[in-house]
């Protein structure tokens, strides 16, 4: 049942709040007793245990796992099952056996608590994944011969009907891709952040009269059975509102406009090893959704205008910035990914109980290109605003947690914002970017 809305509380900064669940989505370590024995978290040991599975990697079996995504993942038999279908069945089997090996995974950085490293491209191109993923399991021959035993003889024809993940259109997507697949495979802890887009590259298509026309690409419409949807990992995000000063460098910024994060993990397997690190992809929602009120009122648009103002952020790569609406939104986007990508991080760090002096001790962030850039006065902002950290122990912390992957020195390729347009939308942000060059005149110049 929803709570009342206390209209009071409307533009002010939420107080800060327990997470929903019990144990963080993607590791934790259970309770001992005092002789140092793990305690069971729930229902009987022995039953959970005996129903954990692993890699399946014998011929029946994954014959059998296969069949059983046919009958209730897709919810088809043998009678209407088609090539399509078939590939579908495949990919969620062998999801299933990369699962296995990504729950291991986390479990293991999370006894471990290594220093953990994040990669933030705006592009991901990864390819086809069912094929690079049997490679890299040492799986695809048993599962040529299961595809065989069910019908279908043409394995590499079903490999090749994947379509591309749009997630990137180039080589510093490709090169982002690159980094997360050897980081896997050398056993690195290695996570990549991303967005999730819906029309992340275009079809090129020759119309009747010859000329040249781009269509979107919507690879969604047939889900994608390598993600993960995590609805319990979510972050508000803020935009516009207005900064107001507390003390010499600490501020809280209110009002505006909020929407929500939300986590879609797609797991990345190492070649022969069963280390398997993780790409979280994050998709827009509108935090208050549906306005029932408009609609009963018959204003259709204004009930749905808050539901597609935040999807707009995850619609396409790369908005069009030749005119303003174009740089707001770009500008949107690339925060929005950057402020859920560091809430993500730094709640994962607070979980290790240690004090953000050590945080560049465990966590190593490098930007790929000029697009996760905003990532540092965020970064200080979190640490200023939120965990009431000294302006020079902040800033000291957060030149030692960042890298930057430089691709290019052209001017035209260097991004350029407004400065009405940044303070318009994102206020805090340039009171810390005027903060930093202050704190560089005084404290840097010779």
């Amino acid at each position: 049942m929803n709570k009342p809305l206390d209209t009071s509380t409307i533009g002010k900064p939420e107080p800060k709040q327990q997470r929903r669940h019990q144990r963080s989505a993607t590791g934790y370590l259970p309770e001992e007793t005092k002789d140092g024995k793990e305690v069971w978290p729930r229902g009987d040991e022995a039953a959970w245990k005996s129903g954990i599975r692993g890699v399946e990697a014998d011929l029946g079996s994954i014959t059998k796992s296969i069949v059983g995504h046919v009958q209730t993942t897709l919810a088809r038999r043998a009678y209407n099952i088609d090539e399509e279908g078939m590939y579908r069945a495949i990919a969620y089997s062998v999801r299933d056996d990369l699962i296995v090996n990504w729950n291991d995974t986390q479990m293991l950085y999370t006894r471990k608590t290594p220093k953990r490293a994040y990669y933030l491209s705006l592009e991901f191109l990864m390819g086809r994944t069912l094929d690079n993923a049997l490679l890299n399991l040492d799986l695809k021959e048993n599962y040529s011969k299961a595809a065989k035993t069910l019908g279908f003889e043409d394995f590499e024809e079903l490999v090749e009907s994947e379509r591309d993940a749009a997630l990137g259109n180039g080589g510093l997507g490709r090169l982002a891709a690159c980094y997360i697949d050897s980081g896997a495979t050398c056993e690195l802890p290695l996570w990549g952040y991303g967005l999730r887009y819906h029309y992340g590259m275009f079809w090129q298509q020759i119309s009747t009269d010859g000329s040249q026309v781009e269509a979107p690409d919507p690879w969604l419409n047939h889900a994608n059975p390598w993600e993960v949807h995590r609805p319990d990992v979510s972050y508000p995000v803020r935009f516009y509102g207005h900064a107001e000063r507390i003390g010499n460098s600490k501020a809280i910024w209110s009002g505006g406009q909020e929407v929500v994060a939300v986590a879609y993990d797609v797991p990345i397997p190492g070649s022969f090893t069963r280390n398997t690190n993780n790409l979280r992809l994050w998709d827009a929602k509108p935090k208050r959704g549906f306005d029932l009120n408009s609609f009963n009122a018959g204003d259709y648009e204004k009930a749905v205008e808050s539901s597609n103002s935040a999807e707009a952020l995850t619609r396409v790569l790369y908005p069009n910035d030749n005119h303003m609406v174009g740089k707001e939104l770009r500008l949107k986007q690339q925060y929005f990914w950057v402020a859920a990508s560091l809430a993500d991080i730094v709640r994962r760090f607070k979980q290790l109980g240690k004090e953000f002096s050590e945080f560049p001790d465990y966590v190593a962030i490098q930007l790929n290109d000029t697009h996760p850039t905003i990532a540092v006065p965020e970064l200080l902002r979190i640490l200023v605003d939120e965990e009431d950290i000294p302006w020079d122990a902040a800033w000291e912390i957060t030149q030692k947690v960042f890298a930057y992957t430089n691709h290019t020195v052209l001017p035209e390729a260097l991004e350029k914002w407004a400065v009405p347009l940044f303070e318009h939308l994102l206020p805090r942000h340039l009171q810390i970017i005027y903060d930093i060059n202050l704190y560089g005149i005084l404290y840097r110049a010779p």
